[in-house]
């Protein structure tokens, strides 16, 4: 069974950074894209990030460009993305998807990790 499971969101001030992680299980990590997505309150699904199997393809949402970084490491089957330079409307849960570029579908119950930015 797939599992995927998010972690390192917390409270920050504005400015400051963090780091998510999704740890993969269940199939085999290096063969898919992966995704973060991020559902604001009140807003839809927005997509933030992908990266192809190895890494080599990377795409960002312009409202994270320059901010965020996505990463994976396929030798322990984890995903990440570095949050820099934190701002109050990437306020959110975040999650991660192993689908494509641009998919911004809904959190799945009871998945994903908050990020609160708030002075």
């Amino acid at each position: 069974e797939d599992q995927l499971v998010e972690s390192g969101g917390g409270m920050v001030q504005p400015g400051g950074s963090l780091r998510l992680s999704c740890a993969a299980s269940g199939f085999t990590f290096s063969n898919f894209h992966m995704t973060w997505a991020r559902q604001a309150p009140g807003k839809g699904p927005e997509w933030v990030a992908s990266i192809d199997h190895y890494g080599g393809n990377i795409e960002y949402a312009d409202s994270v460009l320059g901010r965020f970084t996505i990463s994976r490491d396929n030798a322990k089957n984890i995903l990440y993305l570095r949050m820099n330079n934190l701002k109050p409307e990437d306020t959110a849960l975040y999650y991660c998807a192993k689908r494509g570029a641009y998919w911004s579908g809904s959190p799945p119950p009871k998945r994903g990790t908050q990020v609160t930015v708030s002075s």
